[in-house]
């Protein structure tokens, strides 16, 4: 291979070598950050241990290759293999660690939202079933029970297809900067306001606004799963308390507490990961998707803030998200 071959890769950000009769010759420094500098001079057998690769590296005509574990356990290379000449070969690494981690999140998301939305529509199916039957069809307290049965079900199903459909919409925007001014003191008095009846709600902040750049909708609906949660999971008269206290380091902390039983420790790094629940019959019981804090933590990234979860057992939960303040014009 010429010098000035040799130049072009080295400049590659690719990892790439030169293989001359099954022998590394030359790897780039993007290469040697990979497989180490020791690799130039090396057998390429011993370089690359894989069979696959190495078959297409050797055969006549080039070929490619899918080889795991290169630069880490689960990380997925393409080895892919040119002829430059009579016993000479370019070999190019490409890492589609990140493309095959996205597709099987992807490929986990269907079937999970398969799986949450199948249980509900068999239920459905099952008791209308049983109502058509002749026999069950004379019982009235039994028919009203199966009704009120199917109602909740078709409802779990509303939500869920609500919820996904709000994630959907985020994602579709995720990558662009929400530009509304919002008052998050405004805005948890009036998302507070929404709820009446049952477990109280209050409100408390150590400014009398906080104008943040967001999307009003988005913000909104943070504030109404968070309250929702905590509701869900207070003690019977114990109370919710939304803070919004404004920093002199340019950010707002909004945070919503409740007293309830709280959420074991081994549970608090997977909260936000989609259909993640810490406690499977309450939450379904409850009404609740396993898509709520995954909805929170999407709508906080994409206002460019932090969202966090504090939660000790038999104390109870706090919910907290720090955005940026809007600069003042």
């Amino acid at each position: 291979m010429s010098i000035e071959g040799v130049h072009l890769l080295e400049h590659l950000q690719t990892p790439a070598m030169m293989v001359s009769r099954g022998q590394v010759r030359f790897a780039n420094s993007a290469a040697k950050a990979l497989l180490g500098a020791h690799v130039v001079g090396q057998d390429v057998r011993i370089a690359i241990r894989d069979p696959r690769a190495v078959a297409a590296i050797l055969s006549e005509n080039g070929g490619s290759a899918r080889v795991k574990g290169l630069s880490t356990g689960g990380s997925m290379w393409e080895v892919d293999c040119k002829v430059a000449g009579p016993n000479e070969r370019i070999v190019s690494l490409y890492d589609l660690s990140e493309r095959v981690s996205v597709a099987k999140s992807h490929a986990d998301f269907v079937a999970n939202a398969s799986h949450e939305l199948r249980t509900p529509l068999a239920n459905v199916i099952g008791y209308c079933e049983t109502l058509m039957n002749p026999k069950a069809g004379g019982d009235e307290a039994l028919r009203t029970r199966f009704l009120g049965t199917i109602r909740h079900e078709a409802q779990r199903m509303q939500a869920l297809i609500s919820d996904l459909m709000s994630l959907s919409r985020i994602e579709a925007v995720k990558h662009e900067a929400p530009s509304e001014s919002i008052d998050m003191v405004a805005l948890a008095h009036e998302v507070a306001g929404e709820f009446r009846g049952g477990t109280p709600v209050s409100v408390r902040a150590n400014c009398g606004e906080a104008v943040v750049a967001g999307d009003r909708g988005q913000l909104s609906q943070v504030l109404r799963n968070l309250i929702d949660n905590s509701r869900k999971y207070a003690k019977a008269d114990g109370p919710v308390e939304v803070s919004v206290e404004a920093a002199r380091t340019g950010w707002v902390l909004v945070t919503v507490r409740d007293e309830g039983d709280g959420i074991p420790p081994e549970h608090l790094p997977r909260v936000t990961e989609r259909f993640y629940r810490a406690d499977t019959s309450r939450s379904r019981a409850a009404g609740g998707t396993g898509l709520g804090l995954s909805i929170v933590k999407h709508i906080v990234e994409r206002h460019r803030g932090r969202f966090d979860i504090d939660s000790r057992q038999g104390v109870g939960t706090t919910a907290s998200l720090m955005l940026p303040l809007r600069e003042e014009s």
